[in-house]
């Protein structure tokens, strides 16, 4: 399950987006999505968390994407490990839903910090503890304080780490000295997954693990080629990669996500709509003329070629 050159649970993750048309799961869309991504060079798949729109997404359709991506990579020839997003702020609900998807065909979860509750950072360490208790499978944190309202902290993050199913964060705490200073003190067999896309390069050079990377719907091999430079010590031909890459996120993430990710992938014939879910709302006209121009461009497609030659 491990990437080769990134030991653990690191590597390039893809938050995979989930594909709706006319208000319900695109069933045929997520299958070929997962043909798609199969033949990528990722180290794990993420499914039904933010980028995923998973707050939006009911139980039943939950276990549907579950077992159509669990189906898709088994015809697909491909193991990769696939985690479940969770979220809640209740939890004895949140222990239950661990045990309602223990059966799933899944590999571990990753779970958001409680959000608008703003328990203390104590709280916040009984929470994760209870939690990992709950369930067999590995699990990453997910700290992103500009949406659930608090941040862990890198003391209450290394006393988590030590518990032995608890195996990495997916990083966007917004603040680079704590992402800095989490990686220098980073415990033996724990994760720091960078989820700002803008940083993937700076992250990994400073020493993260990885990167949970929306972007990467649109330029895997780019991502994967940044990651692999790294890996081998080439700084320079990582910086070189990540140049090529480096205006995608910020025309990604230009406006709320995964609307911008979605009209790029229906422009490119991957998804058959780019529908999302209230109260995310599609592109503006602006933006999805940038991206329709963006989808045409050279550069993109020359740095998918380049990372694959």
């Amino acid at each position: 399950m491990p990437h080769p050159h990134h030991p653990g649970f690191g590597g390039l993750w893809l938050p995979l987006v989930t594909p709706f048309r006319d208000g319900a799961l695109d069933q045929a869309s997520l299958r070929r999505l997962v043909r798609h991504y199969a033949a990528e060079p990722l180290d794990g798949l993420i499914l039904a968390a933010t980028t995923g729109e998973g707050l939006t997404i009911d139980e039943d359709e939950t276990e549907r994407v579950v077992a159509i991506v669990a189906d898709s990579l088994a015809a697909a020839g491909r193991r990769l490990p696939v985690f479940l997003g969770l979220c809640g702020s209740d939890t004895r609900r949140m222990a239950t839903a661990l045990a309602r998807t223990a059966s799933l065909p899944i590999d571990g979860h990753l779970i958001a910090c409680p959000y608008y509750t703003r328990p203390s950072q104590a709280g916040m360490v009984r929470h994760f503890t209870a939690l990992a208790t709950a369930t067999a499978l590995p699990i990453m944190i997910y700290n992103i304080p500009y949406r659930t309202g608090v941040n862990l902290g890198n003391a209450a993050m290394a006393e988590l780490a030590a518990l032995p199913n608890i195996v990495g964060v997916k990083d966007c705490c917004a603040d680079m000295a704590q992402s800095f200073d989490l990686i220098r003190r980073n415990p033996e067999g724990f994760a720091v997954l960078t989820g700002e896309d803008a940083f993937f390069h700076t992250m990994l050079a400073a020493g993260a693990q990885g990167g949970i990377t929306a972007s990467a719907h649109v330029a895997p091999r780019g991502f994967a080629a940044v990651r692999d430079a790294i890996g081998a010590g080439d700084a320079p031909g990582a910086l070189a990669a990540w140049h090529a890459i480096a205006d995608l996120p910020p025309l990604l993430f230009a406006e709320p996500s995964p609307a911008p990710i979605k009209h790029w992938l229906w422009r490119i014939g991957l998804i058959a709509s780019p529908e999302v879910r209230l109260p995310m709302t599609p592109v503006s006209d602006a933006l999805a003329a940038r991206i329709d121009q963006a989808v045409g461009t050279t550069r993109v497609q020359r740095a998918d070629r380049v990372a694959s030659a």
